[in-house]
């Protein structure tokens, strides 16, 4: 008789079958002061990465377009305003990442 593809299959399903259901027959329910302190740590890391990663995006934004507004305004001083704006905005990542902060924390 020849190994054809369905039987070689059936040789591997019981054991495949074993290892997938092995996991959830030894698995254990979770304390409920285990869960809670576990939340509480992704809070506080989800909190820090809103604000951190927040802080070093606005800081990625900000080098080439205050050299950018810098270098108008030298050339055109009555851009200031416009320019200021443009500086401005990336801010409001930052302010963003604060208030994920303080809703995470709260």
């Amino acid at each position: 008789m020849k190994n054809t593809a369905i039987q070689k299959a059936a040789k591997y399903a019981p054991a495949l079958t074993l290892m997938t259901f092995a996991g959830s027959a030894f698995a254990q329910e979770v304390a409920a002061t285990g869960a809670d302190a576990n939340a509480a740590g992704l809070k506080a890391i989800g909190a820090g990465l809103a604000l951190g990663l927040g802080a070093v995006g606005t800081g990625l934004a900000q080098g080439p377009i205050g050299a950018a507004a810098a270098g108008v305004v030298a050339e055109r001083p009555e851009k200031f305003g416009q320019m200021a704006i443009w500086f401005f905005i990336p801010e409001t990542l930052v302010i963003f990442g604060f208030v994920g902060f303080f809703l995470l924390r709260g």
